[in-house]
């Protein structure tokens, strides 16, 4: 009697540790602080030749770290891995989680991740300031200039103007050459609001710094001039302020003015589109210089 119930416990015993290796497995869940597959577990996998649709899957679920160059893929698939699995791995799986003893990251540390968008950093006593610039709407625009031009027998402008609401951005700034950070989305390369005007955007090279005229009760910016010659999108070249970038990793850019800039209302706004002269509205990350005290 005694070896039947030690027969049964053990049996009991080994099938439970099956049960939990078997679940561990199929879940494909990350354990916190697990290493991220690499090339060389997906080589294994394989070789194991478990199918390619279970590959895919633990790749979608787990945090990786893979080598997506030009002669890694290749010795990939000289080893027998399939486009599909390559393709998921291209993709990337799931965001890695901290550790438990990883410190959360740092909001004000531009090297830190961040939700896509532009920050402002700013240079504080106490340490630096990222500040995310909240797009603002507008939603119309009027035209100036028509009745001279029709005066002038079309040889003067008229200008299309996309009007902001407020004469003041909310953000205001007080350094002449403020330094800005761009964040990428890094699983489609864009900016997610940029996406709002029919296109997204990969590099703050896509994207005007302007200068905008402050009204008594709205902001104005000319995105386009026509006459009897012809007709240009746009900002005007007065109003434009270059600006130079650096790539700091991948998604992540520095941007700052070429030079000190004048106190007055200014925005970012996405260039690579048509939509960019505002027929139909559009958003523009705006921020206001004021004067120096």
């Amino acid at each position: 009697m005694f070896n039947h119930r030690r027969a049964i416990a053990l049996a009991v015993l080994f099938w439970g540790l099956l049960v939990a290796q078997a679940g561990a497995f199929a879940g494909g869940g990350q354990a916190a602080g697990a290493a991220p597959l690499t090339n060389d577990d997906i080589v294994k996998m394989v070789q194991a030749k478990l199918p390619d649709a279970v590959i895919v899957a633990k790749i979608k679920s787990s945090a990786c770290k893979f080598d997506n160059s030009t002669d890694a893929l290749i010795k990939l698939q000289q080893t027998g891995v399939s486009g599909a699995v390559l393709a998921a791995m291209a993709e990337g799986g799931a965001p890695a989680q901290p550790g438990a003893g990883d410190p959360p990251p740092d909001l004000n540390d531009p090297a830190s991740p961040h939700d896509p968008g532009i920050y402002y950093v700013r240079q504080n006593p106490g340490g630096r300031r990222m500040t995310n610039l909240e797009p603002s709407v507008y939603s119309g625009g009027k035209t100036s200039g028509v009745f001279t031009m029709a005066l002038t027998h079309g040889i003067s402008h008229a200008k299309w103007k996309a009007v902001v609401r407020g004469n003041m951005a909310a953000l205001r700034i007080t350094e002449a050459r403020p330094t800005f950070y761009f964040y990428f989305e890094m699983k489609s390369g864009t900016l997610s609001y940029s996406g709002g005007w029919g296109g997204g955007a990969s590099s703050p090279n896509e994207f005007i710094l302007a200068h905008m005229e402050k009204k008594t009760d709205d902001r104005e910016l000319v995105m386009g001039q026509a006459n009897a010659f012809g007709a240009s999108t746009g900002t005007q070249s007065k109003d434009t302020v270059p600006f130079d970038f650096e790539k700091v990793k991948p998604g992540i850019y520095k941007v700052q003015p070429r030079s000190d800039v004048e106190p007055g209302e200014y925005c970012f706004y996405y260039g690579g589109s048509a939509q960019a002269m505002g027929a139909t509205g559009g958003k523009v990350f705006d921020f206001g210089i004021n004067p120096a005290e």
